[in-house]
């Protein structure tokens, strides 16, 4: 598959062992981390517009993230961490969310509460 410079950097990093992508601005346009590994990895406090179909993120920290529009459809996100994230019309279709927490996390006005889960 290929993927664009700014997402490959991403994987090459993971792939050599970084797990810190916080701050990190990518919503300048759609990027695709469909299908890939990226168990444990931190994107606390970053801008995302992406897709995480059928990614592995177990354990993956999304804490004060803008998720806004990310496809996790089919995604492994056991004990991911979105708390305080904006999750407005992300899609969460088929992605396990066994032990994730999305306290504080919010979608179009709605603040979750520990233990709910987006639709």
């Amino acid at each position: 598959m290929s993927r664009d410079s700014k997402t490959q950097e991403i994987l090459d990093r993971y792939a050599a062992g970084d797990r810190d992508f916080r701050d990190f601005d990518l919503d300048d346009r759609f990027y695709d981390f469909s299908d890939s590994d990226l168990r444990g990895a931190i994107f606390t406090g970053s801008f995302i517009l992406a897709s995480f179909r059928n990614a592995d993120l177990r354990d993956a920290d999304f804490t004060d993230c803008n998720v806004k529009t990310c496809d996790f459809s089919g995604a492994r996100l056991a004990h991911a961490t979105f708390s305080g994230s904006a999750l407005d019309a992300a899609i969460f279709d088929g992605a396990d969310l066994n032990g994730a927490s999305f306290q504080e996390a919010s979608a179009q006005g709605h603040m979750f509460t520990k233990g709910e889960f987006p639709r």
